[in-house]
């Protein structure tokens, strides 16, 4: 259900149950989650890539299990908190760059788990859809949180409320992804900037994301002080003191993570 792979320090994480649009059974969810753990913890991967096999990255839970769950009496299962809190927890805090390659639909947890991630690359035929209501739910997996720092306040609740597919054009438009590329050039392109990430300087990565995170419920003093913080954490690396020496050199820096 999983596929992982390494290289040029990038791990891809490929969800692969094509012929149900990658949908969230347990079993995918404990794999994905696995997989994300190992890329975390490697020392060989400086960057994750996430992307889904087929026509689909992601239809979001897969709903004859849901639909099971239901007929038994065990509503939700605990999903949300055994299974997608943890993994966009993960994502987002993650000391290393994710990465997501929208190849085709997200729907609800797929798309939360895209806007979950550092950049999107979408290809032109990705489509997103917040599909909660229309099956009488609200918004899980962090959608609540990362969709109205992507778009805004206003946006965001008209993208939950009304569940309208949201084609790559109008992603692009409305800042849901960083860029669009043609269907066949997105893993490409999804790894080139998952490689160039991978190359920079890591711990600084770290920082950024820790410092984004902070600040969106912090005020500008705590905010300032972290950056603070940050920086004299940063200035102690080899990656710091060696890309100032290469920039004072006029030469290009090389960056070890380190």
């Amino acid at each position: 259900m999983i596929r992982y792979d390494v290289a040029d320090a990038v791990a891809t994480v490929t969800l692969d149950r094509p012929d149900a649009m990658n949908s969230l059974t347990v079993a995918l969810k404990t794999a994905l989650l696995d997989a994300l753990r190992e890329a975390a913890a490697s020392d060989a991967v400086r960057a994750v890539l996430i992307t889904g096999e087929g026509r689909a990255f992601c239809a979001g839970q897969d709903l004859r299990e849901h639909a099971e769950n239901l007929e038994a009496g065990r509503g939700l299962a605990d999903t949300v908190r055994a299974h997608y809190n943890p993994l966009i927890e993960l994502v987002t805090g993650m000391d290393k760059p994710v990465v997501a390659a929208v190849n085709g639909v997200a729907a609800g947890a797929g798309a939360s788990l895209a806007y979950a991630c550092d950049l999107r690359v979408a290809s032109e035929r990705a489509k997103f859809a917040m599909a909660f209501t229309a099956i009488g739910l609200a918004p899980d997996s962090g959608a609540s949180w990362t969709l109205q720092r992507l778009v805004g306040g206003g946006r965001a609740a008209e993208l939950l409320l009304l569940g309208e597919p949201v084609d790559a054009a109008r992603a692009l438009e409305l800042g849901l992804v960083s860029r669009v590329v043609p269907e066949g050039e997105l893993l490409k392109a999804g790894h080139e900037l998952a490689a160039r990430l991978a190359a920079g300087p890591t711990k600084a990565f770290a920082a950024t994301k820790r410092a984004l995170a902070f600040a969106a419920t912090h005020s500008l003093a705590e905010s300032l002080e972290l950056e603070a913080d940050l920086q004299d954490a940063l200035a102690a690396t080899a990656d710091h003191r060696d890309a100032t020496r290469a920039f004072l050199a006029k030469q290009r820096p090389t960056f070890t993570g380190r």
